[in-house]
């Protein structure tokens, strides 16, 4: 092994690379795989005869334990081909070890003796490696800003203004910003070793090095990183990207933070002016709308995943602390504007019997914990979680049911559904959370009572006000046997009647749901407001703009934006770490 002090980098670099080989190491275990065959002995046995291997194979494993040899027979089949692999990881561990003990102790020769104590080699700043290069940088970072403030102070000088200045000093910054980032990209090439995984079971050979030009927050950076190719799979990867974030992309995780956040407020092209005139980055509309369609896309499948993980008890949330009173989930549905393609075929509510939106459903959970001085309940600030999908509901269903269990449906003392009467709705509460309190929404139920008078209204005469003034009491105060009792007084026949029975049918349909005066005295919300500017804030402001037109997938990606900026102070809360923890 080489010992001098000139092969130091060299030594270094390689200890680099087994350690990474080191921290690859999969599942291992001790011992060694022996292949056994026997003979039975006995005379007329196919294993008698000349040449024959003999019965078997059968497989031990053997390893030494408090100096006895133990042996473990094994099967053929999954269990064997499961310990071999973890015998061979045994094997390539055992090696690695040797050669970093090795490679360290070479290190150990070639190092020159010095006066500083154990674990301050690395520099005067802690900085090991880098120590060199960011001197380097902090000495040219300071002349680039000297030179930046001269510019900045002629431009105020000169009578040009504040504005003048901030606009000088900004390109300013972002130029710097921009060089200080690519060379500590640079600082290290990403070179791993001769061969690295490819992460289909094969080794990528290195192939020498590639540029790539991200898009940050700071402008352009060329990044110059290693390349492997693995010949088996026939593909190429740059372990350097994975590590900083941008395998398979070309826009910084910051940048693309940023440009999901202006793409979910407003249009594409008005989101890429936005970037330019705030940040002072430049994107086309359609480079906007790919990368904010593809993070909405991951979040949509990471909330579906772990949607899907909860439901199935695999992810257990922890409750939440401190618990609140009472917790509500409001329900509703809208249309979304969509292209004729993915309308066809579906009947819509036009002249032409086509259908020109999609239903996508919305959940917004919140809690409550106070009634103002008047009685009525005050929603708790900050308090509000969206989701939303154009799924149908049986598979929102597990959505809602998943996001109940996160917000504490399983722990709190009152749980309670608020919808518009529509069935699905009280399909998805009775079968995902049957102890729930289910309260159609007062001000639908108005609607619907304002509907039943004018279906009366021939028979009511000039006595309509007064009689739906005395239904509305009833209504609040949950008389819906009054309301129907009143309205089946009049003797109706024909098509005048199945009118009235298809109106009075959503109150005898939801009439446990309209008990408002008890609701009331109990300090629950009778009004799922929240869900219906949900509908307008979070789906319709951004979707139902003129002249958009939506496919499913693109509409979907965006709502999924939306929904977690909506719920950013909710999701800043439950996801940090210890609220959640994965079963046996």
């Amino acid at each position: 092994m080489p010992g001098q002090p000139g092969d130091l980098p060299d030594l270094e670099r390689r200890r680099e690379d087994l350690y990474r080989e080191l921290s690859q190491v999969g599942d291992f275990r001790r011992g060694s795989l022996n292949e056994v065959r026997r003979k039975c002995g006995k005379p007329n046995c196919a294993c008698a005869q000349p040449g024959h291997p003999g019965h078997g194979p059968q497989y031990n494993l053997t390893r030494s334990e408090g100096g006895k040899t133990v042996a473990r027979h094994l099967r053929p089949g999954p269990e064997l081909d499961k310990i071999r692999r973890e015998v061979g990881e045994y094997e390539r561990f055992r090696s690695l070890v040797g050669q970093v003990t090795e490679v360290n102790e070479a290190i150990c020769e070639a190092r020159p003796a010095s006066p500083a104590g154990p674990g301050d080699q690395a520099g005067q700043d802690g900085d090991g490696q880098l120590g060199p290069l960011i001197a380097a940088l902090r000495e040219e970072m300071s002349a680039e800003i000297g030179n930046l403030a001269r510019v900045a102070a002629r431009s105020v000088g000169a009578g040009a203004g504040m504005e003048a200045a901030e606009t000088a000093i900004r390109a300013g910054m972002l130029k710097l910003g921009g060089s200080l980032l690519g060379k500590l990209l640079a600082a290290d090439p990403g070179h791993r070793g001769p061969r690295v995984p490819c992460g289909q079971g094969h080794l990528a050979e290195f192939a020498g090095y590639r540029d790539k030009v991200i898009d940050t927050v700071l402008g352009p950076v060329t990044l110059t990183r290693a390349w492997y190719h693995c010949e088996t799979c026939g593909h190429g990867l740059a372990p350097r990207d994975a590590e900083i974030g941008v395998a398979g992309e070309t826009m910084s995780p910051g940048l693309a933070a940023m440009t999901d956040r202006v793409a979910a407020s407003g249009p594409f092209a008005k989101a890429a002016g936005l970037l330019e005139d705030l940040a002072g980055v430049r994107l086309t509309a359609k480079r906007v709308e790919r990368s904010a369609e593809a993070s909405g896309t991951a979040k949509a499948a990471a909330d579906r995943g772990r949607a899907k993980a909860i439901t199935a008890r695999k992810l257990v949330p922890l409750p939440p602390s401190p618990l609140p009173d009472k917790l509500y989930a409001a329900i509703d549905g809208t249309g979304v504007p969509v292209t004729a393609r993915e309308a066809a075929g579906r009947p819509g509510k036009g002249e032409d019997g086509r259908a020109r939106t999609r239903e996508v459903k919305l959940a917004v959970f919140f809690t409550q914990d106070k009634v103002d001085d008047e009685g009525y309940p005050v929603r708790d600030p900050g308090s509000s979680s969206y989701l939303a999908t154009f799924e149908p509901a049986s598979v929102f269903a597990d959505l809602v049911e998943a996001e109940g269990i996160r917000r504490g449906a399983d722990h709190v003392r009152q749980l309670t559904i608020l919808g518009d009467g529509a069935a699905w709705i009280w399909g998805i509460a009775t079968a995902k959370f049957p102890e729930a309190t289910q309260i159609v929404d007062l001000y639908h139920a108005r609607e619907h009572l304002h509907e039943l008078a004018g279906v009366l209204e021939f028979m009511l005469g000039d006595q309509k006000k007064d009689w739906l003034g005395a239904r509305l009491d009833d209504l609040d105060n949950g008389d819906i046997d009054g309301i129907c009792a009143a309205a089946r007084t009049y003797p109706l026949a024909g098509s005048k009647k199945d009118d009235l029975d298809r109106a009075l049918g959503y109150f005898e349909n939801n009439a446990p749901r309209m008990r408002y005066k008890w609701f009331r005295s109990r300090g629950l919300f009778v009004g799922s407001g929240v869900v219906e500017a949900g509908c307008k804030t979070i789906i319709g402001q951004r979707l139902k703009q003129s002249g958009m037109r939506w496919t499913v997938a693109g509409a979907d990606a965006i709502i999924a934006l939306r929904c977690r900026e909506a719920s950013s102070h909710w999701e800043t809360i439950c996801m940090r770490p210890r609220t959640q923890t994965r079963t046996a």
